[in-house]
């Protein structure tokens, strides 16, 4: 009976050997980190983000963060699309770039949406003089509350304490942004 448990868990052992080699030889960790981390909508991401001199792995990791790739999602406060674009900010930034929206169903079309999305985050690069953080905080919190928030000394000019950020949502909104940004570039650089 000792015999045969003995080999039974030496079968055991061997079988679990072979899985492990077998997954380590087909990278599985790595097929399911890009399953949970994709680059879906490639070519409009690319074309958006290299218009606008901005890493697509950033961009990607906004999209993640923001619908996680659903290209129907609507917030709570209506967001919409991929890029989660309010109507009057969407509309805003369609005039600036003469991007025809013939209405706000629109932002459902993943290119409308991310190309709208990647020109506004790089309006609000532009704006934060390239501090990609503050941007960050911007397009989840707006405009006016980070230039409240930087004049008010709570957060600083720099971007660097993103920590005293006092939307919890978009404190944890950023934060998630940067893992994402770390994870893409983890996988895909």
């Amino acid at each position: 009976m000792k015999r045969k448990i003995k080999l039974i868990m030496i079968a055991i052992i061997a079988i679990l050997v072979i899985f492990a080699v077998i997954a380590k030889c087909i990278n599985l960790r790595e097929i399911i980190l890009k399953n949970m981390y994709p680059k879906k909508y490639e070519e409009y991401v690319e074309k958006y983000a290299a218009q606008n001199n901005i890493d697509p792995l950033l961009i990607f990791s906004i999209i993640k963060a923001e619908s996680n790739f659903n290209e129907n999602a609507l917030s709570a406060s209506e967001a919409k699309g991929l890029m989660q674009l309010m109507n009057t900010t969407a509309t805003e930034v369609a005039n600036r770039i003469s991007q025809e929206m013939t209405d706000n169903e629109d932002l459902y079309n993943p290119e409308t949406n991310i190309k709208i999305g990647v020109n506004y985050y790089s309006y609000l690069l532009d704006l934060y003089d390239g501090n990609m953080l503050l941007a960050l905080t911007a397009y989840n919190a707006g405009i006016g509350n980070v230039n409240k928030w930087i004049e008010n000394g709570i957060i600083k000019k720099d971007g660097t304490d993103i920590e005293n950020i006092p939307y919890k949502e978009t404190n944890m909104y950023v934060r998630k942004i940067i893992n994402n940004y770390k994870m893409y570039q983890n996988l895909y650089k």
